[in-house]
């Protein structure tokens, strides 16, 4: 039998399949999926921040809540179960106020999504699919047997990717 993984806000979790990864409330902040469909191996981070060197010093960091320390995390935590072919989705990093930013700092959202990107890079773990920007709030949902996430976007509807 299947369970339903809930990811909450800056958490991380693994899973293999027939399970499923869920995060809901994708604001500015982003849900990254790195899986490998050989293994039926998946993690999903729910990320807020864009970068661990903002945080505190003498703060323990919560991996999950910053996208190089997810990415990093989901990574190592993927490699040690064996997975060699990473590929990775991700959805979010909605603009959920609808005003000019004139401050850098107060583009969150797309901040998130261009950090991830970048990270991704480091490890050379192609992004094959996204969902995106936008001023919607987003719930996901991460089929790790058929590699299927599904985005329910508020008052736009569902997709898959």
């Amino acid at each position: 039998m299947a369970d339903v993984l809930k990811i909450g806000i800056a958490e991380w979790k693994q899973t293999t399949a027939p399970n499923r990864l869920r995060t809901a409330g994708l604001g500015s902040c982003v849900g990254i999926i790195l899986y490998d469909t050989r293994l039926q191996l998946a993690a999903m981070a729910h990320v807020m921040l864009p970068d661990s060197a903002i945080a505190r010093k003498n703060q323990t960091i919560e991996v999950g809540k910053y996208a190089d320390t997810a990415i990093d995390t989901l990574v190592q935590s993927l490699k040690r179960e064996g997975a060699t072919r990473l590929q990775a989705k991700m959805a979010g990093g909605a603009q959920m106020f609808q005003f000019k930013y004139e401050n850098e700092a107060m583009r969150i959202g797309e901040r998130n999504a261009e950090a991830i990107r970048q990270a991704l890079k480091v490890h050379r773990i192609p992004l094959v699919a996204e969902d995106c920007g936008g001023h919607n709030g987003r719930t996901i949902e991460f089929d790790v047997a058929t590699s299927i996430l599904s985005i329910r976007t508020v008052s736009v509807g569902t997709k898959e990717l």
